[in-house]
């Protein structure tokens, strides 16, 4: 028994060891005494994620899914340039061959805005549906989220459920239809999150809704429909997942948040940095560093783009949970402001700056910044995304992670750039007010920043090589 003991309190000497030692994420666990302490800080965390399922061909099992489910009337959700593509018609296929009765609505805005989730709301609350489902990428999927919310909650206020400080951020206490998500593209994960994102014209920023309740009933992964994807829309929504996982894994750690909500229903769906999101986000990373290129080079390469699917979902599971930070909150007002910027590949009728481009443009600087308060988890990263490490000294993981992330994006002909987008050093006020809005994702940063700190950091991501 005694060497039992021994061995017990060597391997515990041995998991301490080899945890986390850095202030911002020393996840390791202590044994605790009594019931918890409300304190500042939140004390726990939890997961919420989508049931998923995985595998070539798997759309055509979305009809006996909805039939399962016993629905009678489904509104599928797509844009107008996927009706006319393969992933449409096999979740239409599939209604047909089960006896689904659906209505069509293809006008969601490629970047949404309030008012084309209000047009989708409007549609759905006319035509009382049972059931969604929603064929597309991020833009789809948020869109259908937003409209099976507000159709069943008919009385609330659009602001109602938009995040603090833009909206009145209540929690969602209604019950909402099942949502099937089909994503057709490799970025957003948003068929795993309870996250939807539009352009607030009003204040030119982009804000959104974040609650648990709205995340769909069922992901369907079917590698299949991202070999439609043309190659800027691989990159951009590959940059998307990269973005996803190094954020959510250098997040502020979920019991450093604060404040600790009173009620569990007040928890966020961004909660900070935890042990399962940790996992998730390093598996993640290291998909899109072994396969993006691959995806984005070679359209017929069916093992890259099947993983980078899965990366996508793996990332959303991790920052779904853990949330993210500076690049996405910089993003926002990148992509809000858009001048007249619109990105190859992408068959719009206006300025568009892709969700994915938006965020990875400032990842350089935003990791140089935030490195301190955790070197060993940047000086990590860079060593997954190719790195060599063997010589590198904790205080420069910063400088190392940019400078790795610059050579993987220089690589695959991303812009140099903001002022490639059209911004110049006169924009940088205006960039940091669309900012301050987004304290939902840029309180998680690891490091706190100043208006100033903003400033620098969209200065230093005014030209990248």
């Amino acid at each position: 028994m005694a060497g039992g003991r021994e061995r017990v309190t060597q391997l515990l000497k041995q998991l301490h060891h080899i945890s986390c030692v850095c202030p911002a994420h020393s996840h390791t666990y202590s044994p605790g005494t009594g019931q918890p302490a409300l304190g500042k800080t939140d004390y726990a965390f939890e997961m919420a994620v989508s049931n998923i399922r995985f595998g070539e061909g798997v759309t055509k099992e979305v009809g006996m899914d909805l039939k399962n489910l016993g629905v009678k009337k489904v509104c599928v959700m797509t844009d107008k340039n996927l009706r006319q593509l393969p992933p449409v018609k096999a979740v239409l296929d599939s209604l047909t061959s089960n006896g689904i009765n659906f209505q069509i609505y293809d006008n969601v805005r490629v970047e949404p805005t309030d008012q084309s989730f209000m047009d989708a709301i409007e549609f759905a609350k006319k035509a009382e549906f049972d059931s969604y489902v929603a064929v597309g990428g991020g833009s789809v999927i948020d869109t259908c989220k937003t409209a099976d919310l507000y159709a069943s909650s008919p009385e609330s206020d659009f602001l109602d459920f938009v995040n603090a400080p833009i909206g009145k951020g209540k929690p969602v206490r209604v019950t909402l239809k099942p949502l099937i998500a089909v994503p057709t593209t490799a970025g957003t994960g948003s068929e795993t999150t309870g996250v939807a994102i539009f352009d607030y014209k009003e204040l030119q920023v982009k804000t959104g809704i974040a609650s648990r309740a709205i995340k769909p009933y069922l992901g369907i992964i079917d590698p299949l429909h991202t070999l439609c994807m043309p190659e800027r829309v691989v990159a951009n929504s590959g940059f998307d997942v990269l973005c996803h996982a190094l954020e959510s894994y250098t997040a502020l750690p979920y019991n450093k948040r604060s404040p600790c909500p009173s009620n569990p229903v007040n928890r966020p769906a961004y909660q900070g940095s935890n042990p399962v999101s940790d996992v998730w986000a390093i598996h993640a990373l290291r998909i899109v560093a072994k396969y993006l290129k691959r995806a984005i080079r070679n359209p017929e390469d069916r093992e890259a783009r099947a993983n980078m699917h899965l990366a996508s979902t793996f990332a959303g599971i991790g920052f779904g949970n853990a949330g993210v930070h500076l690049c996405h909150g910089m993003s926002y007002p990148i992509s809000g402001l858009v001048k007249k910027y619109k990105a190859k590949d992408y068959n719009v009728d206006h300025s568009l700056v892709p969700h994915g481009l938006s965020v990875v443009l400032t990842s350089p600087a935003v990791f140089t910044f935030t490195a301190p308060m955790c070197p060993e988890r940047h000086l990590e990263a860079a060593q997954i995304m190719g790195a060599n490490i063997s010589t590198a000294k904790m205080k420069d993981s910063g400088l190392i992670l940019a400078d790795t992330l610059r050579k993987f994006l220089y690589d695959l002909n991303v812009d140099d750039g903001l002022a490639a987008l059209g911004y110049s050093k006169a924009d940088i006020p205006a960039l940091v007010k669309g900012t301050l809005p987004q304290e939902r994702v840029t309180k998680l940063s690891p490091r706190p920043q100043t208006e100033e700190e903003l400033s620098a950091l969209f200065e230093a991501s005014m030209k990248l090589y």
